[in-house]
């Protein structure tokens, strides 16, 4: 699709047309036929072995650029790529509106970056990315410093990095000091160490947003402690509010850079080596106007909570995989953030947070709306009093919790009016407890059940019968019978897909051609049936090929 080429009658009009913007490309079509051929009698156009003739003038070309940005707007990057080769018109609107740019980051990048910024001139967010394997073909130093020379330093606000294993703490530089204005940065599978992001704190004033993963050029730190804190000085951070460190064996060097950020709202440590109670406590020392916190696969305990305590805002917590919390961390917590919101808890089955843990979080944390639950134990009691002191408790899950049974579920019911989405997985519940929220939870609208093998299928049909349109059930089928299911602290159980995979081992054997073949196998075959009953008992019938 190109320009239509002008009318002759717009020649001999009084007012002069309008000039063309661009080179009409429509003129390089085939010209119609004189005279159009006729569809043929009873029949459509598309099934005439002639095809119709193309449009006069295209009139794609009747849209303005601002109606052309707003579909582009919505697309994905790869059909916005498609659309850019429709034409030349095209091809200019989405450079000079494309606000998200993402580059293979290789060595020879740094020739391609004038070309390519000269003509994405929008562009606000930058990836460059580098292909696993590429090594030494990835983005070095020198590629860096030429691709810094072309960034738009005025625009550029979000810059994210991955796996550029060629990039020293050089490179990281020069590409920071070319970006000025950034307020996000991501990097995740590079060689460079944290003492690259003082350059980084220093040439990004506004920096709000930071996120460090899976580094490979940090020291070893390994049993450091508060000496930690000051090996590095990193400039003071005032704009950071959000810090996101993962999969990091060192990431205790990242501590003083977070101890410089009064103004932090948000922090997550997921997955990260090293003990963490001291750390919190200086970390909460410097910014204690944690909004958000989530500790992940941590060593941390009781100490670091009530370090954690110390955040009188705090409103989101997730506490995922830390053995060493108990429930006098929980009550910690519990009594000195009132403003709690969301409350996550893997127990991880250690049974170390329990009832006293939860019914301290109702009495001190009345705001709390979303409450999960995974790996904990809880009991009517403590589930009583979530019900009757946190009025506004909208969303729950349980998972895993091998005391929620009917009674538990009763008690939800009757107590938890606010109630809207409930998720149960591999708990003994059955048809009598799911069949009190026939009456229970008024505002609830969705639920949803997992490998919960006492609840029939009559019972859900019972639900949606009773509750309406508006209210929506899913059961799970797939693992119905599957006792050793994968359990919420990530233990694989082969489960029913061992029986199916067994069942397509025993099609595909092949069977003996002589006398003595055919004993053994027949001596085979009835192993391989004691096999299978003990398999059948344990996990059910396998599903039908």
């Amino acid at each position: 699709m190109g320009q239509s080429p002008s009318s002759p009658l717009s020649k001999s009009s009084s007012t002069p047309p309008p000039p063309l913007r661009r080179m009409p490309l429509s003129s390089m079509a085939p010209p119609a036929p004189a005279h159009p051929v006729p569809p043929p009698a009873g029949g459509s156009v598309a099934s005439s072995p002639f095809a119709a003739p193309p449009p006069s003038r295209d009139h794609t070309q009747d849209l303005p650029d601002e109606i052309l940005t707003l579909v582009f707007a919505s697309l994905t990057p790869a059909e916005r790529n498609a659309c850019s080769l429709t034409c030349a018109r095209w091809k200019e609107v989405d450079a000079a509106t494309r606000h998200r740019l993402s580059l293979d980051a290789r060595a020879l990048l740094g020739y391609a970056a004038p070309a390519l910024f000269a003509r994405f001139t929008a562009v606000t967010k930058l990836a460059l990315r580098a292909a696993r394997g590429s090594g030494t073909d990835s983005l070095n130093d020198g590629g860096a410093t030429a691709v810094a020379a072309t960034l738009p330093s005025d625009r550029l606000s979000r810059l994210k990095l991955r796996g550029l294993r060629q990039l020293s703490d050089a490179g990281l530089g020069h590409l920071a000091a070319a970006v000025p204005v950034l307020r996000k940065l991501s990097v995740a599978s590079c060689t460079f160490g944290p003492k690259a992001f003082v350059a980084v704190l220093q040439s990004c004033p506004l920096l709000e947003d930071l996120s460090v993963k899976r580094l490979r050029g940090l020291p070893d730190t390994s049993g450091a402690g508060a000496a930690i804190t000051e090996e590095i000085l990193f400039p003071h951070a005032s704009a950071l509010r959000s810090v996101c460190l993962k999969d990091l064996y060192s990431a205790l060097s990242f501590v003083p850079l977070i101890a410089s950020s009064p103004n932090l709202r948000s922090l997550k440590i997921l997955r990260c080596s090293g003990a963490w109670d001291l750390p919190l406590e200086l970390i909460v020392a410097r910014a204690p106007g944690l909004v958000e916190i989530h500790l992940e696969k941590l060593q941390v305990g009781d100490r670091g909570l009530a370090a954690v305590s110390a955040c009188p805002n705090l409103e989101v917590l997730f506490l995922v995989k830390t053995p060493e919390c108990t429930d006098e961390g929980i009550i910690s917590v519990a009594q000195n953030c009132h403003k709690l919101r969301k409350l996550h808890i893997d127990g991880w089955r250690t049974n170390r947070i329990g009832d006293r843990g939860l019914m301290a979080v109702a009495r001190g944390c009345p705001d709390l709306q979303e409450l999960v639950l995974i790996g904990v134990n809880p009991t009517v009691q403590s589930l009583r009093m979530l019900g009757e002191h946190c009025r506004v408790l909208e969303r729950l899950a349980l998972c895993g919790c091998e005391t929620v049974g009917d009674t538990e579920i009763i008690c939800l019911a009757e107590r938890c009016a606010a109630l809207k989405k409930l998720c149960i997985k591999g708990c003994p519940v059955s048809d009598r407890g799911m069949g009190a929220l026939n009456g229970g939870c008024p505002s609830l609208v969705k639920v949803k059940l997992k490998r919960c093998r006492e609840v029939t299928y009559e019972c859900v049909e019972q639900l949606k019968i009773v509750r309406g349109a508006s209210f929506s059930i899913s059961l799970d089928i797939v693992l119905e019978h599957v006792v050793g299911a994968p359990s919420e602290n990530g233990v694989q159980d082969a489960g029913q897909a061992q029986v199916t995979e067994l069942t397509g081992q025993m099609a595909a054997m092949d069977l003996p051609s002589n006398a003595a073949g055919v004993q053994s196998f027949a001596q085979a075959n009835s192993r391989m049936r004691s096999v299978m009953s003990v398999l059948r008992r344990r996990f059910g019938n396998p599903p039908p090929l």
